[in-house]
């Protein structure tokens, strides 16, 4: 939107509720605002420069932006702090965690209004008729067992939740619902049983898919099966995020892949969490840029997405060679406890380690057995001394032990690489986390920090201290470039109309609290977060609302 637009448009808000301007001034009110939050410094999401003013909110929508006085239920001073659209995340892991944490904390204490899970072809849908037909008549979280998105929307409705959610279709989830676990290629029957159900869930509100070619069962895909569910996905102007193949050795490669993929289908693209990972590799990434900016050139709508940490988090799991990944659990602990298959697949997971730069870059991030709770926070290197094992060994017990349940760091990545990705005008910061808490079940585990921290983190390095690029830049990465991505309606902007999900902070105090060995540390600087009008965050304490909508 052009700023005399946006002015216009602001304008026209205010008189539709009675409100003049003339010098400066507010000359007339007919109905008190709900909530007024005064003389704060606005970024109203479109990368421009601030304005300085009020915001009213009445009905859950921003009513009016200007100098509105004090004609409100609630007025709230936000003197030298900046306001902004809440922060939307597009790329998490949130679902189900959002039953044992409704109110959003970790996502609704750094300033996130919004977030995007069913990520990295991950999705809790669909499931096949037959193993619906065995839990339908069961619970899972307390609600009636679902199969589709439309079921699971319904679960977290009728709880309610403390941010706005929407999710992407997993193509892994998919493929295992309709083929299953094995590398198993798609025939023509079940390519068109998968491309009809994800029919259905884009028309139950989808985002749109998600691939996590690093993971089994998504790799299994042939590009030509995943060319076919975007066509799909492209006819309903959805989304398609992709977790690429591989984003060290090959990392070119499967970004060529990724774009092939869009280009064939017609779909949006959204490469998620772009990293050059290992030192052998980190001098690709201005390659990899440079990629996205010659297929942008061309046509293709693409844009990426990153999390500011140079640490990856996934499964220890990543350590076994794809192959040896397929089928249940059972079938992967049973290669595991093989003596000859065993030994196979540790070479494998030792190579891995090599590339990464040796055993003290793989963190342990937690383990749930009270005998392997001392390697939570512990590096293999660490583990390795602590247990008298040799590495394998280690990686193996604790993999058999744990029954393959166990979540890992790797420090992979390079600082000026960073900086280089938040400075394209293309990329937004996204968590790759999920939701937690410091209490209950979701206080016992170990998350990468990220999933508390993404958003100040990445305002107070990347923005504040090594200036990649403006606040107002920063907020629009934040707010509205997120929201244009995924067609969100009414959100992403400050302006009269839009729903108010609105942050206030300070933006020279913001900064992230939460660190590997305690992650469970909410961040400072965010003083109130409203979510569709309703203050969630008050003066840096939740009120216990639950306004978030499914998106």
């Amino acid at each position: 939107m052009k700023r005399r637009d946006f002015l216009k448009t602001t304008a026209i808000g205010a008189a539709a509720l009675g409100i003049g301007f003339y010098g400066g001034r507010k000359i007339g009110v007919k109905q008190p605002f709900e909530t007024i939050i005064k003389n704060g410094v606005i970024y109203t999401g479109d990368g421009k420069n601030p304005i300085k003013g009020d915001i009213g909110i009445r009905d859950g929508r921003i009513a009016a932006i200007g100098l509105l006085g004090d004609g409100a239920d609630m007025v709230i001073d936000a003197k030298g702090l900046a306001v902004s659209p809440g922060f939307i995340d597009i790329h998490t892991h949130t679902d189900t965690n959002l039953f044992d944490a409704p109110k959003g904390d970790s996502r609704i204490f750094q300033g996130i209004t919004t977030d995007i899970g069913g990520n990295c072809g991950d999705s809790p849908f669909p499931y096949s008729d037959a193993y619906y037909a065995s839990k339908k008549d069961s619970m899972r979280h307390g609600y009636p067992f679902w199969q589709d998105i439309d079921g699971f929307y319904d679960a977290l409705r009728k709880q309610g939740i403390g941010i706005n959610y929407g999710s992407y279709v997993g193509q892994g989830q998919l493929r295992s619902a309709v083929i299953g676990d094995n590398n198993v290629p798609a025939t023509q029957q079940t390519l068109k049983k998968m491309c009809d159900i994800l029919d259905k869930e884009m028309e139950m509100g989808s985002i749109g898919i998600s691939c996590g070619l690093e993971y089994a069962p998504s790799s299994y895909a042939s590009d030509e099966e995943i060319v076919e569910l975007c066509k799909v996905v492209a006819r309903h102007n959805g989304l398609f995020a992709i977790h690429m193949r591989n984003e060290d050795d090959r990392v070119e490669e499967s970004l060529s892949e990724a774009i092939a993929i869009a280009r064939a289908s017609g779909v949006r693209l959204e490469v998620s969490h772009l990293k050059a990972q290992n030192a052998a590799n980190w001098h690709k990434a201005p390659h990899l840029l440079q990629m996205i900016d010659e297929a942008r050139q061309s046509g293709l709508d693409i844009a990426f997405d990153r999390y500011p940490y140079v640490a990856f988090s996934t499964g220890l799991t990543s350590f076994i060679p794809l192959d040896d990944r397929q089928g249940s659990n059972a079938d992967i602990l049973a290669r595991l406890t093989d003596p000859v298959k065993s030994e196979a697949i540790g070479t494998y997971a030792q190579s891995r380690i090599v590339r990464l730069g040796g055993p003290q870059n793989v963190l342990i991030a937690g383990c749930s057995l009270p005998e392997n709770a001392k390697y939570s926070g512990k590096n293999l290197e660490e583990c390795c001394n602590m247990s008298g094992m040799e590495l394998w060994p280690m990686i193996k017990h604790l993999l058999v032990s744990e029954k393959l349940s166990v979540q890992m760091a790797g420090f992979a990545m390079k600082e000026d690489n960073l900086k280089m990705i938040f400075a394209h005008p293309l990329s937004m910061p996204a968590s790759d986390g999920s939701v937690y808490s410091p209490e209950g079940v979701l206080g016992e585990s170990i998350p990468h920090p990220r999933s508390y921290g993404t958003f100040p983190r990445f305002f107070e390095k990347y923005v504040r201290e090594e200036k990649v690029c403006d606040l107002s830049t920063a907020i629009y990465k934040c707010t509205a470039l997120p929201a244009s991505r995924l067609l969100l309606k009414e959100r992403g902007l400050l302006i009269p109309s839009y729903h108010a999900d609105i942050v206030v902070f300070n933006p020279d105090t913001i900064a992230d609290k939460s660190t590997y060995d305690k992650p469970h540390q909410f961040p400072e600087g965010i003083e109130h977060v409203f979510v569709n009008g309703v203050w969630t965050i008050k003066n840096g304490r939740h009120t216990g609302k639950l306004a978030g909508t499914i998106v």
